[in-house]
């Protein structure tokens, strides 16, 4: 094995799966490296779903082959589920049994030590913010607190790799930021691997390191976000908004004509300029010398929708 496929948690191969003769996944090659929070993103019916579990091992592939930390999910499913944490969109728990019942009940699951149980589960729950109600019952729990009682579940045994489809769906916005906090947390401190399957764009673009967008069971396009985006608007560092009181023509075509500019596009007194350089400076005196108003610049990121829905429209022309 050589120094670079050590750092890589998840690979697969010309992996493909088949039901009722339909083709859902199709000739996936997907690369993780340990430590990354990936995104996998696309609308249902994807194949996000299919993908994890043959990850996990649940479901076998048609072809291709698999690896998760050096094993084999289809034939070593046991050992990947040793060193994985899955939490499913719809976490099921013990309604009846208090959080501290239902971890315990996890962590016999898996074999851990019962004198070290009491300890890791108080220590779980303090990472999600739960101690305060480690003898409540499940049952009374909201939606975002079984989301993080789900959390402390998958972390209870110390994962590698962890998978989360759908982590903050039917969420509030503050329940879901809580819940990203947190995975941005355990991904710097306890350096554990996050797969993340979702379909909500805003969250997913605020912590994931790559993404990989599927459609129809296709890696469609993948990698950094702002590298997504150069590369579908025009493959420029900067994009840079410049709002002016009365634009012209004569303008328009001197920042153009600027060597540095790779793209113009006008949208009434709006220009969105794509650049290899920071050219506001550049920019505003134009401006100014042109007898026009400049009422608002800014550097704009790379929006994970645009590029998402970019993408679809051009796989769809």
């Amino acid at each position: 094995m050589s120094a670079e496929e050590k750092n890589v948690i998840i690979k697969t191969r010309d992996l493909c799966k088949t039901y009722n003769g339909k083709l859902v996944v199709d000739n996936l090659n997907l690369v993780i490296d340990e430590g990354e929070i990936y995104g996998l993103l696309g609308p249902n019916g994807a194949g996000k779903s299919t993908i994890i579990l043959m990850l996990l091992g649940l479901t076998e592939p048609a072809s291709g082959t698999i690896n998760v930390a050096g094993f084999n999910p289809t034939k070593e499913p046991l050992k990947v589920k040793r060193i994985t944490g899955y939490l499913p969109e719809k976490v099921g728990f013990y309604e009846d049994m208090t959080a501290k019942e239902n971890l315990a009940y996890t962590a016999e699951l898996n074999n851990i030590d019962y004198k070290l149980i009491p300890k890791k589960i108080d220590e779980v729950l303090e990472i999600v913010g739960l101690s305060q109600n480690k003898n409540q019952l499940v049952k009374q729990f909201s939606k975002g607190m079984k989301q993080r009682l789900g959390i402390a579940d998958v972390l209870i045994k110390d994962p590698k790799l962890v998978i989360f489809d759908e982590p903050t769906e039917g969420l509030d916005v503050e329940v879901a930021n809580q819940i990203l906090d947190t995975i941005i947390n355990l991904n710097e401190t306890k350096k554990i691997t996050f797969l993340l399957s979702s379909h909500q764009l805003n969250l997913i673009q605020r912590i994931c390191h790559r993404v990989g967008i599927l459609s129809r069971g296709k890696l469609i396009g993948e990698g950094k976000i702002d590298e997504l985006g150069r590369k579908l608007f025009g493959g420029g560092r900067y994009r840079i908004e410049v709002e002016v009181s009365e634009p012209s023509q004569q303008l328009f075509e001197k920042i153009k004509a600027l060597p540095e500019v790779i793209n113009i596009e006008q949208n009434q007194n709006v220009l969105d300029i794509v650049s290899d350089k920071d050219l506001r400076s550049t920019i505003s005196r134009i401006v100014t010398d042109s007898s026009i108003i400049l009422t608002k610049m800014n550097i704009k990121e790379y929006a994970l929708e645009e590029i998402y829905l970019k993408y679809f429209k051009e796989e769809q022309s």
